[in-house]
């Protein structure tokens, strides 16, 4: 009990940290006049919120490696990521995010599925290949959603989600001379003039796809290696210490009653108490 209480307290540290943080960004942003990222610190401040709401309202235990790895995965995207530019300062930024996005989004569907093998009510048990395919697949159609996502919102509100490539040669059949389906190739493409206006760039301005496509490649990467994990995990009943810390799981009543008493935070538990116990009154 003493480890559990300690684990928590350093998970609502590091929640309190962060919130105060994003809080000074957002008063400084405020008197900056940059309201967009005012409303991009709401967001992020909502989206801490996300894991307790889904504690209090379902009765499922987030362990605290899987929290603390929420609650920095937002902040690094949101406020390190698009506030303070880390996209363009640090071009892996955004390749490290969606690797550990395409881990984390494995993980969530391989707790859904390890969840309906361990429900009493079911009959059959899935074999630990077919959780590992689900936990793949999950994960992917997280990343294609948000693929998505992202060139919507730059065709209709002109952002910018699908970063740019600068190429040096590109293969497009539209070059064909003979208006055929044959690609012809332009090399060593130094500089792009766009109506009379030379870019600079150095190079030809690939819009987006290049970014795409790595985006998936990463996440496709993130989601084998805890397919993998996962697989192990089942096969072996459940040894290993990795995907138990990052998997979430449904608590009876009984055990929903003994994490409250370990929380450290009275005032959640009384909130919880108020929700979920007086609603089965």
């Amino acid at each position: 009990m003493g480890k559990h209480i300690t684990e928590s307290k350093k998970v609502f540290a590091l929640y309190a940290i962060l919130r105060l943080l994003v809080v000074a960004v957002m008063i400084a942003q405020f008197f900056n006049g940059n309201y967009e990222n005012v409303f991009l610190c709401i967001l992020t401040l909502i989206l801490f919120l996300i894991p307790s709401f889904i504690e209090m309202n379902f009765k499922v235990d987030i362990p605290d490696a899987l929290e603390a790895i929420v609650l920095l995965f937002i902040f690094a995207a949101e406020i390190l990521g698009e506030i303070s530019a880390y996209y363009i300062t640090f071009p892996y930024w955004d390749t490290m995010l969606h690797t550990l996005n395409g881990f984390l989004a494995a993980a969530i569907g391989f707790s859904m599925v390890d969840l309906l093998n361990r429900n009493e009510r079911f009959s059959f048990q899935l074999s630990p290949l077919f959780m590992a395919v689900v936990a793949f697949c999950f994960s992917m159609t997280i990343g294609v959603v948000w693929e998505f996502f992202e060139c919507g919102m730059d065709l209709f509100f002109g952002l910018d989600m699908q970063k740019d490539t600068i190429v040096h040669s590109i293969n497009s059949v539209m070059l064909d001379p003979l208006s055929g389906n044959h690609p012809t190739a332009i090399h060593n493409i130094t500089d792009v003039t766009v109506n009379g206006q030379e870019l600079g760039l150095g190079g030809y301005l690939d819009i987006g796809l290049l970014d795409t496509m790595k985006d998936l490649f990463v996440n496709f990467i993130g989601a084998v290696v805890f397919s993998v994990f996962g697989y192990f995990y089942v096969k072996y009943k459940g040894k290993g210490r990795l995907v138990p810390s990052l998997i979430p799981q449904v608590l009876s009543e009984q055990d929903f009653e003994e994490k409250l008493q370990k929380d450290v935070s009275e005032e959640w538990k009384k909130e919880v108490h108020r929700k979920f116990f007086n609603r089965k009154k």
